[in-house]
């Protein structure tokens, strides 16, 4: 398998989405929030009763406009594999997407990610997505393992300060696809694919066109 390079959050808008499907990536990334059982596209938080969104430094009026899973489905033109990075606490945004997903008809295949591991799960039951479970923190990966051992994962997402060539060789003797984030400099970029990482996560254009440059090479 060749290194993926995969667009971070750029499913997040229709205006990402189309520029990454300009870019020729092989895999977009978008957050999955579920609201009021309706299954939303955004990185941003709720603040529970107050009206804004939020995220770092970053604050946005509830009332705006939000992009919603169905509509980003119904607005790709390319046959684009998505990754959708669950969010939240428990199985229910899970459980959301399993209803959207068995209504609409695929070509590619959905990588179904996340620290929210049994909300992964319960998407892992539809033939047409491969899981992928996530960890950012160290005792997160020291769970990971115990997981993927049992199989039924196709992939394993991790943070890139977490990465070396044994982690990634043992990880790769369990799963098909270790990526990592956020990958975002081609000194980073060397490092991860040298050690076998083989998804590159990056919120950097250049990052990812050098990375699908060597694929063409």
């Amino acid at each position: 398998m060749s290194v993926l390079a995969i667009a971070h959050r750029a499913g997040n808008s229709l205006t990402g989405l189309h520029e990454a499907n300009a870019l020729g990536v092989d895999v977009i990334e978008c957050d999955i929030h579920r609201h009021r059982d309706r299954l939303e596209v955004r990185h941003l938080k709720t603040a529970g009763p107050l009206p804004f969104l939020w995220d770092r430094w970053e604050l946005v009026p509830a009332s705006a406009p939000r992009l919603g899973l169905h509509e980003l489905l119904e607005a790709d033109r390319h046959g684009t594999t998505f990754m959708l990075d669950l969010k939240g606490i428990g199985a229910g945004v899970g459980t959301a997407v399993v209803r959207l997903l068995a209504d609409r008809s695929r070509a590619q295949p959905v990588l179904v990610c996340g620290r929210n591991w049994s909300a992964v799960t319960a998407v892992a039951e539809l033939d047409q997505v491969r899981p992928v479970l996530s960890a950012r923190k160290p005792r997160e990966l020291t769970a990971l393992w115990k997981r993927v051992g049992t199989g039924g994962f196709h992939g394993a997402s991790v943070h890139c300060t977490l990465l070396d060539r044994n982690v990634v060789e043992r990880l790769r003797s369990h799963v098909e696809l270790v990526m990592t984030w956020p990958v975002n400099d081609l000194s980073l970029l060397d490092r991860m694919v040298d050690i076998g990482v083989n998804g590159i996560i990056s919120d950097e254009p250049s990052v990812l066109a050098e990375l699908i440059r060597r694929q063409r090479a």
